[in-house]
């Protein structure tokens, strides 16, 4: 059925959340692997996790609805988009302004705003600096209540191979000589906890956003569809007429990557697609990166809870960076060259890793400037439990000490990413020295109380912003083991 741009489309999106959003997938186990002989995002027996609604009733709204209809000039580097958000007043406050994040407002002329529209009406009550857009309002917005936000705009993307001495990690957005990137590409309404919308600024490493679940319809097309890309996207692919519709419930982002070299593998896990893109040449880590992905997606459904998706897409990326987004993530183009078949190797370790966060970052969000322990030492260490499941041989001969010990990792674990001093202090604190304070917790509470206390904390805070308090709360809840001293020498702050 054909569901264009009509009046209908906005109600579309908020019916249809509550028929999918309770629905969790079963524990997956790996199948064969089979490179595929077209793009998977124009394979037409790929369901989507929205189906068409059966009535036009509006029911309140559980979190915020995007819809993307958007236009690629892939050889333009150009980004033509018509957004439409559902705002539910979810902060128990009434609201007299809205703050968005503008990422690509970062890079000079890369985000050009035609118009915004409350309510369909328009408005020039906005104020844009650097990534903020604040949206006063002609009216109070009560605890509670809806609003829709119209905001038309283009991006012009810039070239992300070019040095910029203002970062000191690769950049992500934009594009490269093969491959195109879109990842926080689109305004969004931050959170607002206690009384303040939460947008950092960004930093030389880590990541500063916070992210509300929210639940996402992108329309995809390109200028010229004869020489199209082939498509990586958060979600899966539906055709329609002139475009492709991708859908995803209660995520945090929605990223695309899209390259004319790239060459896909696929396998499906249960319900689960499970999707890797390369570039040419590398078709083993390609695969090697596919059968990971899904070990580990089998592994933390059965050790911490179900995934939440239809669909996962791994990502080679056109530069030496890993990122996680929602049922999606980039590996480094480097790891991919030091791939050696065995799983004693980086590729496999950041695959399991950046697939982790599709638990601790995806499903359990935080505060990922201020608090970054809290994904970035749980993804670490769920390294170490796919090892320990998989191949614990590995995991004692090789993996503390390569991806751990090797980097004589000290400092507190919970600095911001503005304490780091540098990337490599940081993440020793960060990601390595939380592997071993999660080792020691572990070793201290015993495997049930431990494992007991992880599936409590992911069905507590899915779907949620959880806190370093939140951690400890539930922790509590499932030892009366003295851990004390553990926090005194891990921590910089005491916590409940």
């Amino acid at each position: 059925m054909q569901n264009k741009k009509i009046g209908l489309k906005n109600v579309l999106f908020i019916i249809i959340f509550l028929l999918f959003s309770c629905a969790s997938p079963a524990p997956v186990a790996p199948t064969e692997i089979a490179t595929l002989p077209v793009p998977i995002e124009t394979a037409a027996a790929l369901p989507t996790e929205i189906p068409a609604p059966t009535n036009t009733a509006l029911p309140a709204l559980a979190r915020a609805q995007y819809i993307l209809d958007t236009t690629i000039d892939y050889d333009a580097h150009t980004v033509s988009v018509d957004e439409t958000i559902l705002y539910p007043n979810l902060t128990g406050n009434q609201l007299n302004i809205l703050v968005m994040a503008i990422v690509p407002n970062l890079w000079q002329d890369s985000f050009s705003l035609t118009s915004i529209a409350i309510d369909g009406t328009p408005t020039t009550t906005y104020s844009i600096s650097g990534q903020r857009l604040d949206i006063s309002l002609a009216s109070i917005l009560p605890a509670g209540s809806v609003i829709k936000i119209d905001i038309q705009y283009m991006l012009s993307l810039p070239f992300a191979e070019q040095e910029d001495p203002s970062i000191s990690r690769p950049r992500i957005y934009g594009y490269t000589t093969r491959q195109m990137n879109l990842t926080n590409w689109y305004p969004f309404v931050v959170p607002f906890i206690n009384g303040e919308w939460i947008l950092h600024e960004p930093w030389f490493y880590g990541e500063h956003l916070v992210y509300d679940a929210a639940d996402y319809e992108v329309n995809l097309k390109f200028t010229d569809p004869t020489t199209a890309p082939i498509v990586a996207a958060s979600g899966l692919p539906e055709q329609q007429a002139d475009s492709t519709r991708y859908t995803i419930i209660s995520a945090r982002t929605f990223a695309i990557a899209a390259s004319r070299e790239f060459q896909v593998s696929s396998t499906q896990a249960d319900d689960i697609y499970i999707s890797s893109y390369y570039f040419p040449f590398f078709e083993r880590p390609g695969q090697g990166a596919l059968q990971a992905t899904v070990e580990a997606v089998q592994i933390y459904s059965q050790v911490f809870g179900p995934y939440p998706h239809k669909s996962l897409a791994i990502v080679m990326g056109d530069f030496n960076d890993g990122m996680e987004y929602s049922a999606f993530f980039y590996l480094s183009k480097g790891s991919y060259d030091l791939y050696d078949g065995t799983y004693a190797n980086l590729m496999t370790a950041l695959a399991v890793h950046e697939t982790a966060h599709q638990w601790w970052f995806e499903q359990i969000g935080n505060d990922q400037a201020l608090q970054p322990w809290v994904d970035e030492t749980l993804a670490t260490y769920s390294e170490r439990i796919y090892y320990e499941k998989t191949h614990p041989d590995i995991l004692r001969l090789w993996w503390w000490y390569y991806r751990i010990d090797a980097y004589s990792p000290q400092g507190f674990i919970d600095i911001s990413i503005y304490e780091g001093q540098g990337f490599q202090p940081y993440t020793s604190a960060t990601y390595r020295q939380g592997a071993h304070f999660l080792e020691d917790l572990r070793a201290r509470i015993g495997d049930e109380a431990f494992f007991a206390f992880l599936q409590d904390y992911l069905a507590q805070g899915r779907g949620r912003i959880v806190t370093a308090d939140d951690f400890f709360r539930i922790l509590s809840q499932h030892t009366g083991t003295d851990y004390s001293d553990l926090v005194r020498q891990y921590f910089q702050n005491i916590y409940q």
